[in-house]
């Protein structure tokens, strides 16, 4: 009894090529393959040759580290996709957590950039409107614009306390004169008695008492662009005239132990009637 033959295995044609029929080839087909795999070349007759009696090629699987190596291949692309994608993504989720955003688009300038001069009116009225609220307030209820009147009792009984000069005190002016200033101050030289008035038409008239030499109280007082003008007779006494500074005038009664000034941007008239009002 013969043994089985392997499943892959074919077994030899015993029949002579001599005696095998041949079938003429058809136009068009394809030539028989060899045991090897590939077509058998014609004979000189035309006719294919008959196949040998070599065992058919084998064909063995994969060997374990060519698979290995296909399934490393294929497993290292897809590591390499996943890790670039993780990557991206980790990258982007990074710039999340550390506050940064995408850049404005350049519509959004544009569109700030576009403000008729209309808008920027309407935007420095709205500015405005409270700011001549708050002032109008402070002017029409608070008086903002009145000078603040002051009381020179405290200040004339000080300077006739010091009985360093006689003092004298305005007697006689309108209601419309506003007492605005009185202070009385003691320097090395002597003391002084400065007293701040309104005139009715609202300018500024001072009459100063001080027993300080002339000679260094005038430079003081009335700068040294002070030039005498001439001499003028006020309420029975002597008067002289001088400039000041800037439109100011003044006019100096020199007494052996004072020296009266009555000075302001005042008019002429005004300083006159504040002067005759000492006596």
């Amino acid at each position: 009894m013969e043994p089985a033959q392997p499943a892959d295995r074919v077994p030899a044609d015993q029949t002579s090529p001599e005696n095998s029929p041949v079938e003429p080839a058809l136009p068009g087909s394809a030539a028989p393959a060899t045991a090897e795999g590939r077509a058998a070349p014609p004979t000189a007759e035309g006719r294919a040759a008959p196949p040998t009696a070599e065992e058919p090629a084998l064909v063995e699987p994969a060997t374990g580290s060519a698979a290995a190596s296909g399934l490393t291949e294929t497993t290292g692309a897809g590591e390499s996709n996943d890790v670039g994608e993780t990557s991206g993504a980790g990258e982007t989720s990074a710039a999340r957590e550390a506050g940064e955003s995408p850049a404005p688009p350049a519509a959004a300038d544009s569109t700030r950039s576009e403000r008729s001069p209309k808008d920027m009116a309407i935007s420095l009225l709205v500015l405005l409107i409270p700011i001549a609220l708050l002032l109008a307030f402070y002017r029409g209820f608070l008086g903002g614009d009145q000078a603040t009147v002051v009381d020179p009792a405290p200040a004339l009984d000080s300077a006739q306390a010091a009985a360093a000069f006689p003092v004298s005190q305005p007697a006689g002016l309108d209601a419309g004169w506003r007492t605005v200033r009185a202070d009385f101050r003691t320097v090395e030289d002597g003391s002084t008695l400065r007293l701040g008035y309104l005139t009715p038409e609202g300018r500024g008239a001072q009459i100063v008492q001080s027993s300080v030499p002339p000679e260094r109280l005038l430079p003081t007082e009335l700068t040294d662009q002070g030039q005498p003008q001439g001499r003028t007779d006020l309420a029975g006494r002597t008067w002289q005239r001088y400039t000041a500074r800037g439109n100011e005038q003044a006019f100096v009664l020199l007494e052996p132990d004072r020296t009266v000034i009555v000075v302001g941007d005042a008019r002429d008239t005004e300083l006159r009637e504040l002067a005759g009002a000492l006596g």
